[in-house]
């Protein structure tokens, strides 16, 4: 890694854990320091707080596609899907800033197509469409609204949510039954 990359490594990591502490998105002066670099410094990578934040967001998509992943690699068929979905409310409570703000930026039309979000998007729907071939699509959507879904409640305090374990297990059972 260059120390250019370095840098905006440094920036993004420093951004995230700010953004995790707090309610509000961290400043980019606020960023720089706790990087130990001048104000400025992030300019170089960023042209202002929002794109800054993308990128956060961005990364965030890239994480939780690489636990999607992970978890699709664990296990086949439906015990996969049961592991992906699990591991999207694993990474939701871990980092629930992250979380917030990579959707929140997905309602920008730029941001809903960025190839991060596509890939986490696709790594769900790629085992749920496997589980229903005749409907891929709504199996895929079903499958991630479901997640999201619980995530969100979970996040925003739903008592309900504290079941969302069997929710994932009886989505995935009602998907593919037997």
């Amino acid at each position: 890694m260059t120390p250019k990359q370095d840098l905006r490594t440094s920036l993004l990591a420093e951004a995230t854990a700010l953004l995790e502490r707090g309610d509000a998105e961290p400043s980019l002066r606020e960023v720089a320091r706790r990087a130990g670099v001048s104000a400025m410094a992030p300019y170089r990578h960023f042209k202002d707080k929002a794109a800054l934040m993308d990128a956060v967001a961005e990364a965030g998509f890239t994480r939780l596609s690489a636990a999607l992943e992970a978890a699709d690699a664990t296990a086949e068929g439906r015990a996969a899907l049961t592991a992906q979905g699990l591991a999207y409310l694993a990474f939701a409570e871990a980092q629930p800033a992250v979380f917030r703000l990579m959707f929140q930026r997905a309602q920008n039309a730029a941001d809903r197509d960025s190839p991060a979000r596509k890939a986490a998007y696709d790594a769900l729907a790629r085992r749920a469409a496997a589980l229903a071939p005749d409907k891929p699509e709504a199996a895929a959507l079903m499958a991630w609204g479901l997640v999201h879904g619980l995530a969100d409640l979970r996040l925003n305090g739903a008592p309900a949510a504290a079941r969302a374990e069997d929710a994932v297990r009886l989505l995935v059972e009602l998907l593919a039954p037997g």
